[in-house]
């Protein structure tokens, strides 16, 4: 019977392989610990490394046993514990105290820089210089609007696509040509309605922006909204509606109802929930739900006036 040297694969291998037997799979300790090079003033503080089993009998392993006071005591080592050359093993990743907590201050800052906005321009100037949100960093541009800011009607879509992000201007894709066809239905253009969405930088493979990312542009949004003041306002596709209509309904329940969006200032706007054009794209059939959407729209504002 030897004893499991280091600097032995073979050693090493039929130490890990008893563990393996014995039911041991996992460490003791957060760190791997190299034994071998590890110095111990204390030998009652540890127990000794077992020494590896007979090598002759592979159908019978057994720890071989040990002398002194300490033998009657359990190993702390474990399988995760050895290791060739104690330089090569890699440090435990840190754990965090707590969960790991998005930064409130940067939500405060977005409300505070919306809420000084006088203008639509002041507003696109303080969103330009705004870092607070991380979706900045991967977008080429801040798609803050298009159309006409004094008209009767305002859109609001949830995100930028990748056309929008390298025009700077909402809806200009495929789905920007479809609601320009929905808007051309019911009289109107981009010269009579002003698109925006929740969100103003596009996020990265057009991803669905976080919870957070959303809380931090909803100030942005809200102001931009009551600088517009439209008669009415349509929430394209569901996280829309859910963001300024304070609603968890799903977008199928939601359209075609007219709702109250309510600005900071206390003004109540029309809001019809309808399906975006996005969604509209992949789902055809559902075309007939948006145009019954719009004729709401049109008739509300001819009542308007």
């Amino acid at each position: 019977m030897t004893a499991a040297s280091p600097n032995n694969p073979v050693d090493i291998a039929e130490l890990l392989a008893f563990y393996a037997s014995a039911g041991v799979d996992e460490a003791l300790e957060d760190a791997p610990i190299n034994r071998f090079a590890e110095v111990r003033p204390k030998q009652a503080e540890r127990a000794p490394v077992p020494a590896a089993p007979v090598r002759e009998s592979r159908s019978d392993r057994r720890p071989p046993p040990q002398s002194g006071p300490e033998s009657s005591k359990a190993p702390e080592t474990s399988a995760a514990s050895f290791s060739l050359d104690a330089s090569k093993i890699p440090d435990a990743p840190a754990r965090p105290a707590t969960a790991a907590v998005p930064d409130e201050g940067q939500v405060l800052l977005a409300r505070q820089l919306a809420a000084s906005a006088s203008t639509l321009e002041e507003l696109r100037q303080h969103m330009a210089a705004f870092d607070g949100c991380n979706l900045k960093f991967t977008a080429k541009n801040l798609v803050f609007a298009d159309g006409n800011p004094n008209a009767e009607l305002m859109l609001v879509g949830e995100a930028p696509g990748r056309d929008e992000d390298l025009e700077g201007l909402p809806f200009v894709g495929r789905s920007g040509r479809l609601l320009d066809r929905m808007l051309a239905a019911i009289g109107r253009d981009r010269n009579s309605a002003y698109i925006a969405n929740v969100i103003p930088w596009r996020p990265p493979g057009n991803r669905t922006p976080t919870p957070h990312e959303t809380e931090i542009c909803r100030p942005f949004i809200e102001r931009q909204i009551e600088l517009v003041n439209p008669k009415v306002l349509i929430n394209l596709g569901g996280p829309s509606a859910k963001t300024l209509l304070n609603t968890t309904e799903g977008i199928l329940r939601l359209r075609g109802n007219w709702r109250v969006h309510t600005t900071a200032s206390g003004t109540a706007i029309p809001a019809m929930p309808t399906l975006h054009p996005a969604y509209l794209l992949r789902t055809p059939a559902h075309k007939k739900l948006a145009w019954r959407d719009f004729l709401e729209v049109k008739a509300r504002l001819r009542a308007l006036g």
